[in-house]
């Protein structure tokens, strides 16, 4: 092998290997960013008390058949700080798997402190952190989170389904607060989150009104769907410098 074909060849590689692991941007989508058609979980399904429930759809738009279950973390991630409990570290393993462990806990809980209750809480009750899974990937995530005393106290952090991770938010507001969560290129990858303490926040917090969905039933502006996939950039641009080495190399 020549070495402008060699450098071709190398050029193609890093960018199949960044493109995997790079670009991956977490839009926060604002209230009022999904349409009528995404699937809501109120938590006034089940009743007070489930732990780690479970809501299986069959024939959603654009996802098909969703198994969402609820725990407190994720196979690969530690929980403990005392109080606050909270993630201690936030690297899931791969795949994406929620944690069987014991302590992996959520409930659905009455909360004085929303007005939409009930909600769901972590253990201890208020205190402990939140996943989600999702059978298969979706595009888009929003749910109330709250009640925080303190900005800047939480974070809520998403990742694919091989547990890399997608980005984080952290809250802006005291109170309750929407948070709308979805990938730049508006493609289904969002395979679960984590919500978990990261400052003060001495009373804890629970989420309620968790709505999901595929790209067709996100409606916020700040998400261009027809933005291609950075994969398929990255390889062009470096099937293209391979292309100007060989050429370069060959007419000399």
């Amino acid at each position: 092998m020549n070495k402008a074909l060699k450098i071709s060849l190398m050029v193609v590689l890093f960018g199949v290997f960044i493109s995997s692991s790079a670009f991956a941007t977490l839009v926060n989508l604002g209230p009022g960013s999904f349409s009528p058609l995404a699937t809501e979980i109120t938590f006034s399904e089940q009743a007070y008390g489930t732990v780690n429930p479970v809501y299986n759809y069959t024939g959603l738009t654009g996802l098909g058949n969703v198994t969402v279950a609820f725990g407190g973390y994720f196979d690969g991630q530690a929980q403990g700080g005392g109080f606050p409990v909270t993630l201690t570290d936030p690297t899931p393993n791969s795949p994406l798997t929620l944690s069987a462990n014991n302590d992996s806990i959520t409930f659905i809980q009455n909360d004085g402190s929303n007005p939409s209750s009930p909600v769901l809480s972590g253990t201890p009750i208020f205190n402990g952190p939140i996943s989600v899974w999702f059978s298969v990937p979706v595009a888009g995530v929003g749910l109330d989170g709250g009640y925080f005393d303190n900005m800047n106290s939480t974070t809520i952090e998403a990742y694919d389904a091989m547990g890399n991770s997608l980005g984080t938010i952290t809250n802006s507001q005291i109170g309750i607060e929407f948070f709308g969560l979805a990938d730049i290129t508006g493609a289904n990858v969002i395979k679960g989150i984590s919500f978990y303490i990261t400052g003060p926040e001495d009373a804890g917090f629970a989420i309620d009104n968790l709505t999901f969905g595929a790209a067709s039933v996100i409606v916020d502006p700040g998400v261009n769907h027809n933005v291609p996939e950075p994969s398929a950039m990255l390889l062009f641009a470096s099937g293209m410098l391979g292309l100007a080495a060989f050429r370069k190399k060959f007419n000399k």
